[in-house]
């Protein structure tokens, strides 16, 4: 299936939610309907008040998927611009019937134009662009300023993980963290198949951690505060 065909199948999907103008923060749902979620996510959409966890750049949504099938008592979003890499994730939460899984189609600095202070409880970065040169720092997902949008959307000491094989990314990450008084480490490990994994949710794979683990790299975890 091409592009144009995925585009056209996720105009008919019930849980995908797309933004086709970044002027205009308004979001168009199924068969072109335009709709108004920025805080009523639950009420509107999952129809339910359990808490609600972003993957941002979720690619094709690997993450939101796993974690949907791994706690029904949670609801989660895929964020990400491409809409052929969306598909995939919302074709395989559609089949499945996954009621608590959704997907937006956005750029991630317009993240607080959809959603209302305090109606998130986290965020997963999985695998996001590194932007290793150093002018491009700002445009890194765990840098100050995508932290500041992070906090309009966020409860207070919502939770954010990153998981790389960007080291770094990683180094970047945990210098952010140390420079920022609101923010607080719990924990982080540079190479997370070394041992036991610390948290059951780090055994779901995306496409490119299975991609980086064929090439021998490790893959890296920091979970923290903001």
């Amino acid at each position: 299936m091409n592009k144009l065909e995925k585009f056209a199948e996720l105009l008919g999907f019930p849980h995908v939610y797309e933004n086709f103008d970044p002027e205009n923060p308004g979001l168009i749902g199924k068969d072109g309907e335009s709709v108004e979620l920025k805080g009523k996510w639950n009420e509107k959409h999952f129809k339910n008040n359990q808490p609600i966890t972003l993957e941002l750049a979720c690619g094709r949504g690997e993450y939101t998927v796993g974690l949907g099938q791994r706690y029904p008592d949670r609801n989660f979003i895929g964020v990400d611009v491409k809409g052929a890499r969306i598909w995939k994730g919302a074709t395989q939460a559609l089949e499945q019937k996954m009621a608590n899984v959704a997907f937006l189609r956005t750029r991630i600095e317009q993240i607080a134009l959809f959603f209302e202070p305090n109606e998130i409880d986290e965020i997963w970065i999985t695998f996001p662009d590194p932007f290793l040169a150093n002018n491009k720092s700002n445009r890194r997902l765990t840098s100050a300023a995508f932290t500041e949008h992070y906090r309009k959307i966020l409860k207070p000491k919502g939770l954010v993980h990153l998981k790389t094989d960007e080291p770094n990314l990683y180094k970047f990450t945990l210098s952010t963290i140390a420079a920022d008084a609101a923010s607080e480490l719990l924990y982080h490990n540079e190479d997370i198949y070394a041992d036991d994994l610390a948290f059951e949710e780090l055994e779901i794979k995306t496409y490119y951690e299975r991609m980086h683990l064929d090439l021998k790299k490790t893959i890296k975890y920091v979970r923290y505060y903001i």
